[in-house]
């Protein structure tokens, strides 16, 4: 029985079908093992290294081409550690990422930037994420100043306002500053922005949490739509089962930075094997 209270689409609607040319749905894009990553505990007078704390410890999953793989806990899991540490804004400990077959841990940091215009991020805080100083067009245009530095100035701003367009806005809204926005607008230009440089892998990192619940619905089918449209792939982290329910096509449970529990979505709602999973799934209000 579905226990979430979103007006979102029917549940066979999530992993949406990949288009035309696009590699099979049971390709690997995705591949962590082992993966570990622990931060130093520091003490005494001189801040030594006293004990560490196990953010990640010893997780491994594949992420299917064209799925959305959720990821879900309590705060303090160790899922957003993970996000992370695949984009590389946190150095892993020890294990192995692997995206397209590649090995991510051994390339440098010259190596790996051609991976950063395949794989990007949905900030949780769409009010933190955005520069406040800086108008739409710059925002969304940064990374395309980058990645495409020979795309003339015509070129980019048509480009900045075709995304506008695909996630909900207008296109004049380029030239307005993030304060002048709603917080699911906000989201909606930081999608924008992880969509510039047509990744192939999306990591959403409680991309609705901070959002009032009808808004919630609305980027969730929004995110739905781009997958169907362009072929995406995600990994949607999250606390709210109610939102992994319906977007997910996996489910991985985290506890304590431990990977307790890995099952298709339907499995992990109708029959839990963990018990941590089952108390996640007892503290979901019903409706």
């Amino acid at each position: 029985m579905s226990i979430s209270p979103y007006p979102l689409r029917p549940e066979g609607t999530p992993g949406a079908a990949i288009p035309p040319g696009a590699a099979g749905s049971g390709d690997i894009l995705l591949e962590v093992n082992n993966l570990c990553v622990y931060f130093p505990i520091l003490g005494g007078i001189f801040r030594r290294r006293v004990g560490e704390v196990r953010a990640v410890d010893n997780v491994s999953f594949t992420v299917q081409r064209g799925k959305t793989t959720g990821l879900v806990g309590e705060s303090g899991s160790g899922k957003t550690t993970i996000g992370r540490s695949i984009i590389r804004l946190v150095q892993p400990t020890s294990g192995t990422i692997r995206f397209n077959g590649t090995l991510l841990n051994s390339l440098s940091n010259s190596q790996f930037r051609p991976y950063r215009k395949q794989i990007q991020i949905i900030f949780q805080d769409p009010y933190n994420s955005l520069n406040p100083r800086m108008r739409v067009a710059e925002i969304v245009g940064e990374a395309l100043d980058i990645h495409f530095a020979r795309m003339s100035r015509a070129d980019r701003t048509q480009r900045v306002a075709d995304l506008l367009v695909k996630v909900g806005l207008k296109a004049d809204h380029m030239w307005r500053y993030p304060h002048e926005f709603s917080g699911g607008q906000r989201q909606r230009i930081g999608i924008a922005r992880a969509l510039a440089v047509e990744p192939q892998f999306i990591i959403c990192d409680e991309p609705v949490s901070a959002l009032d619940v009808s808004v919630q619905a609305q980027i969730v089918n929004l995110l739905q739509d781009l997958q169907e449209e362009l072929g995406l792939t995600y990994l949607f982290i999250a606390h709210d089962l109610a939102v992994v329910e319906h977007i997910s096509d996996h489910v991985l449970v985290m506890s304590q930075g431990k990977l307790v529990e890995s099952a298709s979505a339907e499995e992990i709602y109708a029959n839990p094997k963990d018990d941590y999973t089952k108390r996640l799934l007892a503290a979901v209000p019903s409706l």
